[in-house]
């Protein structure tokens, strides 16, 4: 996991020097820049494989191809064994050079993991990000100057307008745009589902992000999504590390310390004050790039528990997903079953980027702390997505993800694996700590003053006021309107 900056039709150490230094917390382990024909590339390393030999930028043969490269290919290990010939690194970078240099942008298809990168070919350019956004990737012109960064802030004030690449789209400069990568088509399902199917698929998707030269843990906080990746990793990791965070008393730290008594783990846990929430929270805003409520209720969890687990391993396993995939919000019951039910579950799996996995990217990057998403795996997500949804949400009571806890029936004890769902941050005690601070300090009169952001942004509650005035501290106008915003390059 690293940070990632560039400029094409445009070459200036300097200002890559300062694109950098806005994102240098995603790669704390070393940097490096390249200046190219029409291409400046900079790149901040967090060393998660090949810890000496990994530097990036990386060059190819014949100095005419170069990238600059975040995230994790799993299946790099194949690739490298068919591409064949000498490869100067052991890393997953180095493989999609090559494979770019063999098949063009057709490579991001045979790419199996989470990444955005880009490529110098020649005199042109070519970005790609992953099927569903996982890592992050930004751009903006000024004049002829194309620029991009993992990072929205490393843009500010370099770029007319900031816009977010699209997930599982490349772009090439000569070539133009394409969408490589389509969820699911709603309806294609399967009656007679196989719970060993999606047990075993999902513990394949496991153990492939256990890759790492690096120790590897996993956030638990004692409900059912984080629970179940542990207990996967737990199969095939001797010594796991797991982490928890929450107020004094709450339910999560008691819950995680259950569950981490059941599965044997090493683990870990934060308790966290208002008082400290207090003084981190202008911090966690600047790093989330956002000011939605409940955006940043999540985030600050995420915040406490990244840096918790990043004085431990430099890569951990998270439960993001399994929410979208199998029916796990509240406000999912009131809809009819069947297909309107399936289309949201679809849509709000398509807007990870903008919210959950937002989150998860920020919050443990903000730490050097690379944070990875199991259920979000491709070959897991389609076949989530043949299992009805009167199997997602079950009989009278409508038992939130029905089908994934009875597919680890026997993996996980009866009174957790059938444990209501709880909010993150309503479990570990953080929900409503800034919320009672945001009603004492915004009076009446300054709320209705202020809950209007421009034409189309009405902020909803005094707290996202709070966060907002914070946000704008940070940022100014100028990222108000970026969330799912994309223009043609």
């Amino acid at each position: 996991m690293c940070g990632i900056a560039g400029m094409y039709l445009h070459r200036s150490e300097a200002e890559l020097q300062r694109m950098l230094a806005a994102i240098r917390h995603r790669g704390p382990d070393e940097e490096g820049t390249f200046l190219g024909r029409e291409v400046a590339f900079g790149h901040a390393r967090l060393s998660i494989i090949d810890l000496n030999g990994g530097r990036q930028p990386i060059l190819g043969d014949s100095g005419e191809t170069c990238i600059i490269f975040n995230g994790e290919i799993y299946n790099h290990a194949q690739l490298r064994a068919e591409l064949g010939g000498t490869f100067r690194t052991r890393t997953d970078t180095e493989v999609v050079l090559r494979l770019y240099e063999r098949e063009g942008p057709a490579c991001v298809s045979r790419l199996d993991g989470m990444f955005a990168f880009a490529i110098m070919d020649g005199a042109d350019l070519f970005l790609a990000r992953d099927p569903l956004g996982i890592k992050p990737l930004y751009y903006g012109h000024r004049g002829a100057c194309l620029s991009f960064a993992s990072e929205a802030k490393a843009l500010q004030g370099r770029v007319d307008e900031i816009c977010e690449f699209p997930a599982g789209h490349w772009f090439h400069s000569r070539l133009g745009w394409e969408r490589y990568f389509e969820l699911p088509q709603p309806g294609a399902h399967i009656a007679d589902w196989q719970a060993g199917a999606l047990r075993d698929t999902l513990e394949e998707a496991v153990a492939k992000r256990l890759m790492a030269d690096v120790p590897v843990g996993c956030f638990l906080s004692g409900g059912l999504d984080s629970s179940t990746i542990a207990a996967l990793m737990r199969r095939h990791v001797r010594d796991l590390h797991t982490f928890a965070i929450g107020t004094p008393g709450s339910d999560d730290l008691v819950r995680a310390r259950e569950v981490a008594e059941y599965l044997g783990t090493t683990h870990h846990e934060y308790e966290v004050t208002p008082e400290e929430i207090r003084a981190h929270l202008p911090r966690i805003i600047y790093h989330l790039e956002s000011f939605d409520a409940a955006l940043v209720r999540s985030a600050i969890p995420n915040y406490f528990v990244s840096r918790l687990a990043r004085q431990h391993v430099k890569v951990v396993l998270s439960g993001e997903g399994a929410d979208e995939l199998f029916s796990g919000y509240d406000y999912l019951k009131r809809l009819p079953m069947g297909l309107p039910l399936e289309v949201e579950l679809l849509a709000i799996t398509g807007a990870l980027h903008n919210t959950n996995l937002q989150r998860v990217d920020r919050m443990t990057m903000a730490h050097g702390l690379e944070g990875r998403v199991p259920f979000l795996d491709v070959a897991f997500l389609r076949l989530a997505f043949t299992i009805p949804p009167r199997d997602k949400l079950r009989g009278r009571r409508q038992i939130e993800k029905w089908a994934l806890r009875h597919a680890f029936e026997g993996v996980l004890p009866p009174h957790i694996l059938w444990r209501r769902k709880e909010k993150f941050s309503r479990g570990c005690g953080t929900a409503d700590i800034v919320a009672r601070q945001a009603e004492t300090e915004i009076s009446d009169a300054e709320f209705a003053a202020e809950r209007s952001i421009g034409l189309w942004t009405r902020l909803h509650s005094k707290e996202e006021l709070l966060y907002y005035r914070l946000f704008h501290r940070h940022y100014g106008e100028n990222l108000v309107p970026l969330v799912g915003r994309s223009r043609s390059l």
